[in-house]
């Protein structure tokens, strides 16, 4: 899922892509450029830290390292602490054989020359979504390769829809009608976060990107219908005035409590929702600016890269170790546990048919982008002219066109 806005992660960031870090610097040759451990175990870094992701993911772990030969030294610090983990490690020169980021960090990092291209270690990667694939290449080069994935989609009340009579829209004019029609006393037709951190850029990204928007420059009448919608959909009541404060986890409260009749949100509530006595829900795929139209939304998740650590015989295995754990039994049998889908469309019957809730987020799959896809490291402030917009337009007084301008020229 989309995170929060962090400083501090994002200097943390600027501080590694300033750093000389390409494999020269790193000392090359007999494992110069990594700590201190035996010639048959890779060092491994990531953040998950609670389950089902912990378990899961350190089953597969252990279960590649095996199969390749390989003893596992495995290391999962909090979240927010994983950029400042690097950043040391590079300094240091003690960086793992293999490293876990959040796709939209692949870029920056590889940028830094902290990463080894993975096309050289001869690691496959057919059969991945191109758009996921996108987030993790850099000047033409793939330096991470991500095994899951997830996004958003409509979630909507079942009872609530069939007490109305109504099915789920699927377009933005329906998607108006349908919120007016549900919106009644503490109810809201529709709700959504239009925070202003990336969880607000990350919510209106489909709505932008299916209409053909462009965060390379985000004052065009394409953008600007997008917020329109939104701006209507607050205007005529059918989406609360806090949606400008509301998190997703807030988003989801509110659904969860009957608030809402509707909501944009991921597969990550499949938990808490389904702990709500009496709630029931399905998902569809957010609407499309008109009929038959193609939604493009953004993907969430975290790819498995190799650093540059000087030590080649290491790299080898590490490479071996992340094709492995990018394995189609991998990525099917983390999809069911984890609640997300397999970046591999070929995968997602398989992982539907256990869990069909993940419908609606597996059929985006083939048409996912990332975030970095166009700007590539130059994507947060992208992404903070965009929420920055919305923001304007939804409680500043500012037409979406006005709003826009302002936050693309600054």
């Amino acid at each position: 899922m989309a995170r929060r806005g962090s400083v501090g992660r994002a200097r943390a960031i600027a501080a590694l892509a300033a750093l000389p870090l390409v494999l020269g610097a790193c000392g090359g040759g007999g494992g110069g450029g990594s700590a201190s451990s035996a010639s048959d175990t890779l060092r491994v870094l990531d953040y998950y830290n609670s389950d089902p992701n912990a378990s899961l993911w350190k089953a597969a772990i252990e279960d590649c390292g095996a199969d390749i030969g390989m003893k596992i030294d495995r290391e999962a610090v909090p979240g927010e602490t994983l950029i400042q983990k690097v950043l040391q490690q590079s300094s240091s020169k003690t960086l793992p054989d293999v490293l876990m980021l959040d796709n939209p960090d692949v870029q920056q990092i590889a940028a830094s020359g902290a990463l080894a291209p993975l096309d050289d270690l001869g690691v496959d990667s057919s059969g991945v979504a191109e758009g996921v694939l996108s987030a993790s290449t850099y000047e033409g080069k793939l330096y991470a390769l991500q095994p899951v994935t997830n996004t958003i989609a409509l979630f909507y009340n079942e009872k609530i829809f069939q007490a109305a009579g109504l099915t789920p829209p699927t377009t933005w004019d329906e998607l108006k009608t349908t919120a007016a029609a549900l919106t009644a006393g503490d109810q809201y037709g529709f709700a959504m976060s239009n925070i202003n951190t990336y969880e607000g850029t990350w919510q209106f990204l489909p709505f932008m990107w299916s209409n053909g928007g462009n965060e390379k420059d985000i004052n065009t009448p394409e953008t600007a219908a997008a917020l329109q919608l939104v701006k209507d959909l607050l205007d005529q009541g059918s989406l609360s005035q806090s949606t400008v404060t509301w998190s997703q986890a807030d988003v989801a409260d509110q659904f969860a409590a009957g608030n809402a009749a509707m909501m944009i949100n991921g597969p990550w509530n499949f938990g808490t929702l389904d702990a709500v006595e009496g709630l029931e829900y399905g998902i569809v795929p957010i609407p499309a600016p008109t009929a038959g139209g193609t939604v493009v939304s953004p993907f969430g998740g975290e790819a498995w890269a190799i650093p540059q650590t000087g030590d080649e015989e290491k790299q080898k295995k590490a490479a071996e170790l992340v094709q492995c754990l990018n394995s189609d039994e991998n990525e099917v049998t983390i999809s069911v546990g984890t609640g997300t889908v397999p970046t591999k469309p070929e995968l997602a019957s398989q992982v539907v048919a256990q869990n069909p809730n993940l419908e609606a987020f597996a059929s985006q799959v083939p048409d996912l982008r990332a975030r970095t896809g166009e700007l590539g490291p130059e994507w947060p402030d992208a992404a903070t002219k965009i929420y920055t917009a919305v923001q304007n337009a939804l409680v500043g007084g500012m037409t979406p066109e006005e709003a826009l301008a302002q936050a693309q020229n600054g």
